[in-house]
């Protein structure tokens, strides 16, 4: 217990600290095993203190307001654990950006041009390549295209930071838009015998589904004496920059956008309850209880909401909800005293909930009344991202002075694209 203790009484201040950047600083040997132990042993003291609180509440009807205070305080310091030990994992697997593939010459050529545009302002050679390669759109007010190497890495880092991005389906597009046909009714389909009539089937019923590429943008700012420094590398100073800005603004749309100006999120689709579900709504289970899980077995609407889904898409799904419902529902327990909530098996692994992975999107609404706080579901058939390919930069040296600023653009779009693979659970 000295130990659980100890842990416990750590906070934030103890985590190494962040560089201008973002990034931690270098990581020793073994970190990446030291954070896992460290979520390994703060798990444990979380259930040895929620234990105590729960043998509480059954002796005197509720528990020591001192227990209640270091079951809070270990459960921060588990989040703080797994926050840590996620980063370590992505800046360990994150390759040297452009390094992946030697480059060709046209590639080469286009790096050096912009290179030149954004340490100097020099767009004649990005003029010229762009010309060449008849692209549409570019120029001063739509920006300048970056070579691959810097798109390609922003894209690998939004799907490692952007919690729906690495679950759904990412698809990439040449156009504004994405469109696809699905069938609305069930296929015409029976028995025949080998040498009976083929009966005529009456010919299935089709939806069009439509995913625009909205906008995004990130601005970030420079100052001229960085941009002179030959050391500073352009390209991965730019990655780090707006991948922060554009996985946040990605992680609210894809959870709750309403499709105006942004990709439509899950949550923003009509709801129906489960049992009269309809194609092109999302099915709901509710928990019967106002703005929280039911005083009773509360864990059995979770049992509800997973068997909610169909057995060909529970086989890849997987729980999505913010930290805070999940702290809640790292407290339950299951007939014979097992915790439901498991941490992970490895470090670069997810924590599992009912025995399935769990995604944890700080968009997701926190628990109240009427709230759809839990989502289930097989994400990567029930969701589609699309990218248009192209990440544009425009330099701007005039409106910020003295610094430099580089208005960045995507193209990104979104929506459901299954409505039978997502299911809500609504606290009501």
């Amino acid at each position: 217990m000295t130990q659980h203790s100890t842990f416990a009484s750590k906070s934030a201040a103890d985590l190494p600290l962040e560089n201008k950047a973002g990034r931690a600083g270098p990581e020793p040997a073994g970190a990446v095993k030291a954070a896992f132990d460290e979520f390994a042993h703060a798990f444990e003291a979380f259930k040895a203190a929620n234990d105590t609180r729960l043998g509480q509440i059954e002796g005197r009807l509720s528990a020591d307001v001192l227990s209640e205070e270091k079951l809070a305080r270990i459960d921060a310091a588990l989040d703080s654990a797994r926050t840590r030990l996620d980063r370590i994992s992505l800046d360990r697997a994150r390759p040297p950006l452009g390094r992946e593939a030697p480059r060709d010459a046209a590639a080469e050529e286009h790096k050096a041009a912009f290179d030149l545009y954004v340490r100097a302002g020099e767009s004649g050679g990005l003029k010229g390549l762009e010309a060449k390669a008849l692209s549409a759109g570019s120029g001063p007010d739509g920006g300048y295209l970056v070579p691959e190497t810097i798109e390609r890495e922003v894209l690998k880092r939004l799907a490692d930071l952007s919690p729906i991005r690495a679950i759904a389906s990412v698809r990439q597009i040449s156009g504004g838009q994405y469109k696809r046909a699905v069938a609305t009714g069930a296929p015409a389909t029976g028995w025949v015998a080998e040498t009976a009539p083929r009966p005529q089937t009456d010919g299935p019923v089709l939806s069009e589904l439509n995913f625009p590429a909205m906008e995004l943008y990130a601005m970030p700012a420079a100052t001229q004496t960085l941009l002179d420094d030959a050391v500073v590398d352009i390209d991965a100073w730019l990655a780090d920059e707006v991948e922060t800005a554009f996985s946040e603004q990605e992680g609210t749309a894809f959870v709750s956008g309403n499709g105006l100006s942004r990709p439509r999120g899950f949550l923003s689709y009509d709801t129906v309850a489960n049992a009269s579900w309809v194609p092109g709504k999302i099915g709901l289970v509710g928990t019967g209880a106002a703005g929280a899980f039911p005083g009773a077995s509360p864990a059995d609407v979770l049992f509800d909401l997973v068997y909610a889904l169909k057995a060909g898409y529970r086989q890849n799904a997987g729980f999505v909800m913010n930290r805070r419902t999940q702290s809640a529902i790292r407290k339950f327990k299951d007939a014979d005293g097992n915790y439901l909530w498991q941490p992970p098996l490895a470090a670069d692994r997810a924590a599992t909930l009912l025995g399935f992975p769990v995604t944890e999107a700080e968009a997701m609404p926190d628990v109240g009344a009427g709230s759809l706080s839990i989502a289930f579901g097989d994400f990567r058939r029930g969701y589609l991202v699309v990218d248009r390919t192209g990440l544009r930069v425009l330099r701007d040296p005039y409106s910020a002075k003295p610094y430099v600023l580089f208005y960045t653009t995507k193209r990104v779009g979104g929506g459901v694209q299954d409505f039978s693979a997502i299911k809500l659970l609504k606290f009501a």
